[in-house]
């Protein structure tokens, strides 16, 4: 049987499509007609691995429509396909199949489920980061009390202790930079700058044997960063170089400018039009697998575990980056050296202006404090230091009791960020309400998006749990100065 003409014309421009790999099948599923997509996919020979096979014969021989999943074996190697027959009522041609590449797919879909599993740790990280960044300052605020009183044999003691409280909470912070839930406090910084400044001492941890070259684009360009940060992200990269390259290498870190017109997608993320700044990182050591690649940015995914490696490195530099509003990607290859590139929002208004440096001899406090912390340690610890300072101290368990008990006006609200009922933000607009203007210092061993916006806007100022007591009190002694607001 003949085909009609128009149905001629409809086949014959469905098999000429490059992009579909369509194939006529007869009635024992043989293919007697390709398209070029056909062959683009197949190569030269088409060959459908079993079961796929005997289930296109059974659906062409059934004439019945099918969509099967196989494999397609073609001389570049096995390509995962998708198979639909779709039987035509005649006897020959029996059947139209049509393969789709799944490749793609099933990138797109591990890279989905990879982003998942990483969205996943980083909750669990906020979760458990704002008790237990409460226990570890209580923790190394009762260190520092007792050191006041503890003679000499015992002070190696409570180092100790304030040193694991310290790499207790560095563990914090690696896991709430990867879930791109710390928080920052970015200002406008020259990167070239920036990168000098970071040289010297990356300089010293490298070693005599790697060297390090910079490559800084001119004029350079500003970007708005947590310095701190950029820092971290700066000696992860250089650490993960050191140990790809051992004893000897060179290890170049490099700016540069982009100016995109369309958006970009790279890795699984898409990076809208714009004006860029680039930093580089380009090591020249043993490269990174392709079977690893994919999971570097896992925390706690390490290849060197017996050596010391954490798996945090690299899953802290992923978060700072997107915290910061930029984008990572990873260029490997075996024998040849890995390059980081880091792609970040150009800011161009005026650089921020330093900080005030702190006068000497800043006189002590003598006004009202509002001391709000749910936490009965972390609260009976900053009462005591900031009473020691002069400060007349109210304390309150929670915002409701805050509220209730202050008559009159107060210098200073500290206050913890996340309480059960009214969290600290929400009782600052409460007080500003009753006394406009009124400094605040809030605290939390995290907070998320939404309170750290509320924050940045509102002249809040912040104290990361875990902190030393003197810095709580130091810092209210410059609110009380004027030096800050």
């Amino acid at each position: 049987m003949k085909w009609p003409r128009t149905d001629r014309a409809v086949v014959d421009a469905l098999l000429a499509d490059p992009g579909a790999a369509v194939a006529l099948l007869d009635a024992e599923a043989r293919v007697v007609r390709g398209g070029p997509g056909l062959n683009a996919l197949c190569g030269e020979t088409v060959s459908l691995t079993e079961p796929a096979a005997g289930d296109v014969r059974d659906a062409v021989r059934a004439r019945q429509p099918a969509v099967l999943h196989g494999e397609l074996v073609t001389a570049g190697g096995t390509v995962p396909v998708a198979v639909s027959v779709v039987p035509t009522g005649l006897a020959a041609p029996a059947a139209v199949l049509r393969l789709t590449d799944l490749r793609a797919e099933r990138a797109l879909r591990a890279q989905l489920d990879q982003a998942q599993r990483l969205q996943s740790v980083g909750e669990l990280a906020g979760g458990i980061a704002h008790d237990f960044n409460n226990l570890l300052t209580a923790i190394a605020g009762a260190a520092d009390d007792l050191g006041a009183h503890v003679a000499d044999p015992g002070q190696a003691d409570l180092a100790q202790i304030r040193s694991s409280a310290a790499r207790g909470a560095s563990l914090v912070r690696h896991l709430l930079a990867f879930g791109g839930q710390q928080t920052l406090q970015p200002r406008v910084l020259a990167l070239n700058d920036a990168v000098r400044d970071a040289a010297a001492l990356l300089g010293r941890l490298l070693g005599r044997g790697i060297a390090l070259r910079l490559d800084l684009d001119e004029p350079g360009r500003q970007v708005k960063l947590d310095p701190t940060q950029l820092d971290q992200v700066l000696v992860n990269l250089a650490v993960n170089a050191r140990d790809a390259m051992g004893e000897a290498g060179t290890l170049t870190i490099a700016t540069g400018r982009r100016l995109l017109l369309q958006p970009e997608t790279r890795d699984g993320l898409t990076i809208p039009p714009g004006r860029y700044a680039t930093l580089e990182v380009r090591d020249t050591g043993a490269g990174i697998p392709p079977a690893v690649l994919p999971r570097i940015f896992e925390p706690f995914f390490t290849t060197r575990r017996s050596a010391g490696g954490t798996g945090l490195g690299l899953s802290t530099v992923h978060g700072i980056v997107r915290q910061s509003g930029g984008y990572l990607s990873v260029q490997s290859e075996v024998g040849r050296g890995t390059l980081f590139r880091i792609t970040l929002p150009r800011h161009e208004a005026a650089l921020a202006a330093p900080a005030p440096a702190t006068p000497k001899g800043v006189p002590a406090a003598q006004g009202r404090l509002l001391l709000v912390e749910d936490e009965p340690a972390v609260r009976r610890l900053a009462a005591r230091a900031l009473r020691r300072a002069g400060w007349d101290v109210m304390e309150a368990g929670d915002g409701a009791d805050a509220l209730e008990m202050l008559e009159g006006p107060v210098a200073l609200l500290v206050s913890d960020v996340i309480m059960p009922g009214m969290d600290g933000p929400t009782l600052v607009r409460a007080l500003r309400e009753r006394q406009p203007g009124l400094p605040a210092i809030l605290m939390s061993g995290y907070a998320d998006a939404t309170q750290r916006q509320a924050l940045a806007g509102e002249d809040i100022c912040f104290l990361a749990k875990p902190f030393p007591m003197a810095d709580l009190v130091q810092l209210a002694a410059k609110i009380e100065a004027r030096v800050i607001f």
